[in-house]
């Protein structure tokens, strides 16, 4: 038995109970007694046993010298996580790491039944574990009581920010009391995470072990290159060579996820799928499936697999790149924790190349570069495998050494092993081709000097034999190779190594493609050969014969263009014309013109003939147009030579003008015509309503 010094005796019990054997360094870091009492930031990698490190950084603060608790009452801890998963993965690890000090720990965490919580906190608590959003709900409404708690623990504290939870942990700590010990854990530490930890910590003590500064030496990183549309086809290559037993796929978005779940149950595997619009009981059940063994590989998001820990993970694979080097550290943590060895392998398809080596260095990481293992190498493992399997070498039992004399006396021993091999291979997915890939040619990335010259770049390969297909754009509706490359390669799953000659015509364009890619490109964008923006995409017998499409007429034939009328310079140069005259400008200086200098002429102003016009040529003077009442009309002045104007009719003038076409409906109907009965359903007729009704319905009885 190992003996842990300086730990409570019910912790170090546990631990051994637990099958430990030695702590690790954080574990040991944080359980130093120089920092018992003290505020710590803590910055240790993914799957260093960081939980149990705070446990047991936690426990003399809570105990306070005694062996075990009192009875349960306003909680002493606060452990805040993330997401659901991490945040009763916590309380799992916690309550076997206290449960020989008869400690009750709850959860408050988003998607379970708030009422539950509630009684479980009104019936007492020492250690209460929540996500930020559930826990900031129970203070609001009075069934967290925060006045007695001693300790605060933020786990994964750069992804709580990264999620948009700085509210909500600024809401928590400032309920809870000032001389409460915080301890901080992280995987990275940002600005955001010290200046957090400067506002809500005293005098903390930064603890930094040793493997974080240095890469994870239980992960094995190995980036595969491959072409872009055998990204699911390497995927499950990987996934067949290694024969985990259990894997994470780390996808992007949720959609991604449903897709690839939904293959990889054809092809047999047994999957389980983790995503944020999944139910918290459907992710229960999901991870529990995984732990039980009925499911062995788990395709999810990074925020759905935030913290998780799996049994026996031993292989992570990044289906899509992460975004920065933190996702990458906190995916790949997912394995090689407490002392296992895991692999982690990103599938990089070839024109993400150089963004991949960005990624690697910048989270310092070294890795294998390779291909996806082909379909011959996950055979001869399989082979592998087989040979080693306890079942070939353990001793016969009495039981079937009858059942096996009798195989031997019908079949032949030859019969018997390809029968056996044939059931062993039976119930795993076949490997899948995958197209070559030479690495030899791939330059590394390095860092130039500030002076440095980029390298050449390296002549294209000879273009082998080609297929021809003919799309339904041309010139006339803007078609450009600098748009039709990038989507062929999105719609086909190509590089543009494989595009060919481009040929653009009037109505259409013909592509060249390699004719090693031309068949995976046809079954890639489906029968309808219907490409974005409605493009349509017809495969070609043969070359196009370009000489008998008719061109746009040459410019010889074009007629010539006559000069420009009244632009004639008269064959003369620069050099020949007349040299330019100066004048005396207004202010003084000389200018350039060209025009000879002449005096100004004053033109006599014409005078024209008006005459007044009086309110007799209107021929109604009635209205005053003066303030001081004066009546008549407004004299205008115009022009005697103009012809005059007709006045405008007054009101009533253009009553009586008004043609009898537009006057009302009388009682003598329209235009002297009798007048028409009631309309039906207006007021009155036949199904109308009003007092003409009424009285129409009284005088036919």
């Amino acid at each position: 038995m190992t003996e842990y010094e300086g730990l409570v005796p019910a912790m170090a019990s546990a631990l051994t109970k637990r099958g430990y054997t030695t702590l690790t360094p954080v574990q040991k870091a944080v359980c130093d007694p120089g920092l018992e009492g003290a505020d710590v930031l803590v910055s240790a990698q993914t799957g260093s046993g960081k939980t149990v490190a705070f446990g047991l950084a936690l426990a003399p603060t809570l105990l306070g010298g005694e062996d075990r608790f009192g009875s349960a009452g306003t909680p002493l801890a606060l452990a805040i996580a993330p997401t659901r998963e991490l945040a009763l993965q916590v309380k799992r690890e916690l309550e076997w790491l206290y449960g020989e000090t008869g400690a009750v720990i709850a959860s408050c965490v988003g998607g379970m039944d708030m009422r539950n919580e509630r009684r479980a906190l009104d019936r007492g608590a020492q250690i209460v574990v929540g996500t930020p959003g559930r826990l900031v709900d129970h203070i609001n409404r009075g069934s967290l009581d925060l006045s007695g708690l001693r300790a605060v623990v933020l786990d994964e504290a750069d992804e709580m920010l990264d999620l948009g939870f700085r509210e909500d942990l600024e809401f928590i700590l400032d309920s809870a009391p000032e001389d409460r010990r915080t301890l901080m854990f992280s995987a990275t530490v940002p600005r955001a995470i010290e200046e957090l930890a400067r506002s809500y910590q005293r005098d903390a003590i930064r603890v930094s072990t040793a493997a974080e500064r240095s890469q994870h030496v239980d992960i094995e990183y190995r980036a595969l290159a491959v072409a872009p549309h055998d990204r699911e086809n390497a995927i499950i290559n990987v996934l067949r060579y290694y024969e985990a037993q259990t894997a994470i796929v780390f996808c992007s978005t949720r959609a991604a996820v449903n897709h690839l779940t939904a293959r990889f149950n054809n092809r047999g595997f047994s999957v389980v799928a983790l995503s944020g619009e999944l139910s918290q009981n459907e992710r229960s059940h999901a991870l529990q499936a995984m732990r039980d063994g009925r499911a062995r590989v788990c395709i999810a998001t990074d925020v759905a697999a935030r913290g998780i820990d799996l049994p026996n993970l031993e292989l992570v694979v990044h289906a899509d790149l992460p975004t920065n080097p933190e996702t990458l550290l906190h995916r790949s943590g997912r394995t090689g924790r407490a002392g296992r060895k895991g692999v982690s392998a990103l599938i990089v398809p070839l024109p993400a190349m150089r963004r991949a080596e960005r990624l690697l260095a910048a989270a310092k990481i070294t890795a294998e570069w390779a291909t996806p293992p082909s379909a011959d190498e996950i055979l001869a493992r399989d082979d592998e495998r087989l040979l080693a399997d306890p079942v070939l070498s353990d001793a016969i039992a009495e039981d079937e050494i009858a059942f096996a004399d009798t195989l031997l006396a019908v079949y032949e021993p030859r019969q018997i092993a390809a029968a056996f091999t044939r059931l062993y291979r039976s119930g795993r997915s076949a490997p899948e081709e995958l197209k070559e890939i030479d690495l030899s040619q791939r330059r590394p990335a390095r860092d130039r000097g500030p002076m440095e010259p980029r390298e050449p770049r390296r002549p294209r390969e000879a273009f082998g034999p080609g297929r021809w297909f003919s799309l339904s754009v041309g010139r006339k509706q803007s078609a450009e190779p600098r748009w039709l490359i990038p989507m062929l390669c999105r719609a086909g799953n190509i590089t543009k190594n494989e595009i060919g000659a481009i040929k653009m015509q009037p109505e259409e364009t013909f592509v060249e493609l390699a004719a090693d890619a031309a068949d995976s490109f046809l079954a890639t964008i489906g029968p309808k050969r219907m490409l974005e923006k409605g493009i349509r995409l017809t495969p070609l017998d043969q070359a196009p014969d370009l000489t008998a499409i008719p061109r746009s007429k040459p410019v010889s034939d074009r007629p010539e263009r006559g000069p420009r009328k009244g632009y004639d310079r008269g064959g003369a140069s620069d050099f020949d014309k007349p040299e330019r005259g100066f004048r005396k400008a207004r202010d003084g200086q000389e200018q350039k013109t060209d025009r000879p200098e002449r005096p100004f002429e004053k033109r006599p102003f014409e005078k024209r003939a008006f005459e007044k016009r009086t309110a007799e040529a209107f021929g109604s003077g009635d209205k005053p147009f003066r303030k001081d009442g004066e009546t008549g009309a407004r004299p205008e002045y115009r022009d005697a030579d103009a012809p005059s104007r007709k006045p405008k009719p007054t009101k009533s003038e253009a009553r009586k003008d008004r043609s009898p076409r537009e006057k009302t409906f009388g009682d003598k109907g329209y235009a002297g015509k009798p007048a028409k009965g009631p309309r039906p359903g207006g007021p009155g007729g036949p199904g109308g309503t009003g007092p003409a009704r009424k009285k129409a319905r009284k005088s036919n009885g």
